[in-house]
């Protein structure tokens, strides 16, 4: 089998801008094409090739997607803020040791939620002064563990800071902190992933904030080198982004007014990418000369020596790298209703449809520039009504067998999946110059019943 090494250009919608620098913009990941048989490729491997190795569903990660992404905001930090800066991957939208290396390889830091994803940071070659810690009920385990290897805690709330000075005496070095606060500001994006209004779970309200750095005056186990704040999710919008750096700027001025060493401000994260191709996400470029003059201005505005600025990207960072295959089962037509499409995946590999209402965009791997003739309902194999990946969306007249792609679901997948109906997680592979990695092996049945423990009482004496 030849496959060609040019980019062949997709029918549309799937033409996508190739600007390096805004990789996010794009459908599909940068090195998309077809082959000899116009088949659908990914950094020369051939989706339906992949799916009949490593068998479906299959999440499929483009590495010079992920690369190019990295070097994005890298780049656009370096040419749009004229201080010191660093990009943190924001990890719970994709978790793993290879996803860790290839993030740190490109010079990027990353934040972590969880015991797990700290671990999975540290040990795929994060360096731990590049780690910051989240979470808005963190364990005593969970600071513990960043604390004794140097990691960032970002305190969102009294509790975190009670328990850190509890630790505090079997500690080397003090505690360096950041301290998370909600700078109340909306965004037009879906409720559960606002985070940034008044209304929140995350950070100390704006009326606390005085009070939790005059607290932080007489703790001689920390030390408060940051601030942060997030807006949420998903966001197309850059004036939100202009307003939170003027709030940010503001509390800047009261820690250091202080005497707190704060030399880090955090815009969080947020930026949106293009899921079906009516989206029209700004560029990385363009979110970054936003984000970094606003901060540039908010602080010529109040004296203030610009601090670095961090911020934290995830969804924008990894989810157009990556693509999910399914093998197509049954049919069923609804005369003048619907016709469904069911394949062997669903909920538990993307969440996301039946719980934010996400729309995607897929093709059938070997035809996906073929008339799309048909308007299906792409359903999945749960016992679950709702279980629909992609609702009345159009597709060349599909069998048995044939292969589904779906874009853009490189992020809040995988990180996202479930057991449900004691379904296993699919396996993962990272493409690259023609070669598939597997970094995810694929769940058995059997794994499933691994902490499952009877009781004796219950066990069957037949």
């Amino acid at each position: 089998m030849v496959i060609s090494r040019e980019p062949v250009a997709l029918a549309q919608p799937f033409e996508a801008d190739r600007d390096a620098l805004s990789p996010n913009r794009n459908l599909t990941p940068l090195t998309t094409a077809l082959d000899s048989d116009g088949r659908l490729t990914v950094a020369g491997c051939a989706l339906s090739d992949l799916a009949r190795t490593y068998g479906t569903p299959l999440y499929v990660l483009d590495e010079a997607t992920l690369r190019g992404t990295c070097s994005a905001y890298r780049e656009a930090l370096a040419k749009h803020y004229p201080g010191e800066a660093l990009a943190l991957y924001a990890s719970k939208a994709n978790s793993s040791l290879a996803i860790t290396a290839l993030v740190a390889a490109e010079g990027l830091g990353l934040d972590a939620v969880s015991a797990g994803e700290l671990l999975t940071a540290l040990q795929g070659g994060m360096p731990a002064e590049r780690i910051v810690l989240h979470g808005n009920n963190k364990s005593r385990e969970e600071l513990a563990l960043a604390a004794e290897r140097g990691v960032t805690v970002v305190a969102d709330n009294w509790r975190d800071l009670e328990l850190l000075a509890e630790l505090a005496p079997g500690l080397a070095e003090p505690v360096r902190l950041m301290l998370r606060f909600t700078p109340g500001i909306e965004c037009h994006t879906h409720e559960y992933i606002r985070t940034g209004h008044l209304d929140s779970k995350f950070g100390f309200d704006p009326d606390q904030l005085e009070g939790v750095l005059q607290h932080l005056t007489g703790c001689p186990w920390a030390r408060l080198t940051g601030l942060h704040a997030h807006i949420g999710s998903q966001i197309f919008e850059l004036q939100p982004h202009r307003d939170l750096a003027g709030v940010m700027a503001d509390a800047l001025a009261l820690a250091r007014s202080m005497g707190h060493p704060v030399v880090d401000l955090n815009v969080g994260g947020g930026l949106g990418i293009r899921y079906v191709a009516s989206d029209d996400p700004p560029s990385i470029d363009g979110w970054v000369s936003t984000v970094a003059g606003a901060v540039v201005a908010a602080c010529q505005e109040r004296g203030l020596a610009l601090p670095r600025l961090l911020c934290e990207p995830g969804r924008s960072l990894v989810a157009t790298a990556g693509v999910t295959v399914y093998a197509i089962g049954s049919r069923k037509d609804i005369p003048g209703l619907r016709t469904y499409l069911s394949v062997d995946g669903g909920m538990s590999d993307n969440p996301r449809p039946i719980t934010y209402q996400s729309q995607y965009t897929a093709v059938l791997a070997d035809r996906p520039t073929a008339e799309a003739s048909e308007t299906v309902t792409v359903a999945g194999k749960h016992c679950e009504s709702g279980d629909v990946l992609l609702k009345d969306v159009s597709l060349p007249p599909a069998t048995s067998g044939d292969v589904l792609a779906v874009f853009a679901t490189g992020a809040y997948n995988a990180s996202m999946s479930s057991n449900y109906n004691r379904i296993p997680r699919p396996a993962a592979v990272l493409v690259h110059d023609g070669v598939a990695d597997l970094v995810q092996r694929r769940e058995q049945p059997e794994d499933l019943l691994r902490y499952d423990v009877l009781p004796a009482r219950l066990r069957s004496v037949g």
